[in-house]
């Protein structure tokens, strides 16, 4: 019997958005959850995000195909006159640029090999059957020819409900209808439940869907998404794509071979010790968007990341902003109280990113408790800047210091709109992409330079048009407000900190794009650990006269 094992192929993807935006950039977290920010500056759907941090790769702008952009690309064409006078239609002049587009991007490479990937996998969003996509399924039906056998594999993403405690499979069986009517034949259907699959739901979806049982995938709820690998591999998923792309014949160096195991057995430990873990970190995240949680889901996979990595179970309280503000006491007195006992008994408060006036007054009055009160503070973007107004009005006495986003008008604006950015054009005008941060002379005590090994550069992505005033820089730091890390060329402030603190730290860049599984965001590690009282493990060790002060787990 031939063994099949999880090896390390070069794996890529791209994500195919039918709704007519060019990108992601302008739309409220509240559509589609957020935008997730590549190292080109790329504004993308949030899975992207998704599968970056399972595939441990770097994908560019081009990853992301959407409505808007193959049409705006192949009108550009159109009017170089590259169609030589030719009418222009969907078929097939959209659908050749998809296919051509897909094959163009499934060969760049991804990871720190540099080689061409081996696997792209391709993710069209949407539901067979709507208006808006049918150009892509098209595209697809038409790639899987282009290619030819063995090398297309298409997984059918289905809903199994439960109704009085049965599972049905009629809603799996029109769908896979549907989309054989249009010419996508899937090779594997992946059925999502609350509940493992019984035997006889899979005969039957296998039996009326003309599938082999094996090809029915059940990918039921679990404790931990990080399981689902787990899941999938339990159902010999991998030998499934093995045989059916015939990746048997692929040539892996055995070095590769052993960093996939490695990095799987690794996988497997970190992740299903979540199981057995009995000590909580518990974390207010005081944001904007709280009733869509999906509008921070980097910084929630950030959060988990650190958590387990301190071995700790994440405890995650939402809090919505508005609700921590005076007039809340008024319209809805159990919220404000109710907020606000959850922002008083957290380990940890978190201000994520977010644009608008809304709900920064109840930020700031966050901020404050956290400073006051010694407890552990991670400000992102917006609450980097939230922090800075906090300490300038009740450290600094600048009563009526503001962001002019909020105020345009202050009297003592703090935080000012960056010069070069557009207030015409919204649709990537901002401060976008990875940018270099460097530790200012005299920051060895910094704890966020510790957490980056003592490094004197980082690399972080941005998505951010506003910035801390210069003209305050001085006055904030005579205060004791520590502008530890600033740009390349020392004018913007990219991480604030207070050294007599357990840890209050701003970044103006949002560390979580970067956050990986087995390698957690810097920041974020840094705030949970502390959080959780096990920060110095995760600090450089002190040297005193040759002896360590505080013997760390450094690396970890």
């Amino acid at each position: 019997m031939m063994r099949f094992e999880l090896t390390l192929d070069h794996v890529t993807s791209i994500k195919i958005d039918p709704y007519m935006n060019v990108d992601a950039g302008t739309m409220a977290p509240t559509e589609h959850g957020e935008c997730f920010v590549l190292d080109d500056g790329g504004e993308v759907d949030l899975d992207l995000g998704n599968y970056e941090r399972y595939l441990n790769i770097t994908l560019t702008r081009e990853n992301n195909i959407t409505t808007g952009k193959i049409y705006q690309h192949v009108i550009e064409r159109e009017r170089r006159g590259d169609y030589l006078g030719k009418t222009v239609q969907v078929v097939p002049h959209i659908t050749d640029a998809l296919q051509d587009w897909i094959e163009r991007v499934a060969q760049v490479p991804v990871d720190e090999t540099n080689e061409t990937p081996d696997v792209c996998i391709i993710e069209l969003g949407g539901t067979v059957g709507d208006i808006e996509s049918a150009p892509f399924v098209e595209a697809l039906r038409q790639l899987r020819r282009r290619v030819g056998k063995g090398n297309f594999l298409q997984i059918h993403v289905s809903l199994v409900p439960i109704t009085s405690g049965e599972q049905k499979t009629k809603p799996t069986q029109a769908a896979i209808r549907d989309a054989r009517s249009v010419g996508l034949v899937p090779d594997l259907i992946a059925c999502r439940c609350t509940q493992p699959l019984n035997p006889t739901t899979i005969k039957k979806i296998a039996l009326f869907c003309d599938v082999n049982n094996e090809q029915v995938i059940a990918v039921h709820d679990v404790n931990s998404t990080y399981h689902v690998p787990i899941l999938l591999d339990d159902q010999n998923l991998i030998q499934l794509l093995t045989v059916t792309l015939m990746l048997e014949k692929a040539i892996i160096p055995p070095i590769h071979v052993k960093k996939g195991q490695d990095l799987w057995n690794e996988w497997k430990t970190l992740t299903l010790s979540q199981d057995r873990l009995f000590d909580t970190v518990t974390i207010a995240l005081v944001g904007k968007y709280t009733n869509l949680h999906d509008s921070y889901l980097s910084t929630v996979k950030s959060l988990e990341h650190s958590a387990m990595r301190c071995n700790r179970k994440l405890n995650l309280v939402w809090v919505e902003a508005e609700a921590l503000e005076p007039a809340a006491n008024s319209s809805d007195p159990a919220k404000y109280h109710k907020a606000w006992h959850d922002v008083c008994t957290a380990d940890g408060i978190l201000i994520p990113g977010g644009f608008g006036a809304r709900g920064t007054e109840g930020m700031i009055a966050a901020a404050k408790w956290a400073r006051e009160h010694k407890i552990p503070y991670l400000g992102i973007c917006l609450g980097m800047q939230i922090a800075v107004v906090e300490y300038a009005r009740n450290v600094c006495h600048m009563k009526n210091a503001h962001s002019v986003e909020v105020s345009a008008d202050t009297p003592e604006p703090v935080i000012i709109f960056m010069p070069e950015g557009s207030k015409t054009h919204l649709g990537a005008t901002m401060r976008l992409g990875v940018r270099p941060t460097v530790f200012q002379p005299g920051t060895e005590w910094s704890k966020i330079r510790q957490l980056y090994s003592d490094a004197g550069q980082i690399l972080e992505r941005h998505r951010h048009r506003y910035e801390v005033n210069p003209e305050y820089v001085e006055r904030l730091t005579e205060a004791g407000l520590n502008f530890v890390g600033r740009d390349d060329r020392g004018e913007r402030m990219e991480i604030v900190e207070l050294k007599d603190h357990p840890y209050f730290v701003g970044v103006q860049f949002h560390p979580e794009y970067l956050s990986r599984v087995l390698s957690p965001s810097k920041p974020y590690l840094g705030f949970v650990a502390s959080s959780a009282g096990v920060l110095d493990q995760f600090l450089i060790p002190k040297i005193a006269n040759g002896v360590s002060l505080n013997p760390t787990q450094e690396g970890k």
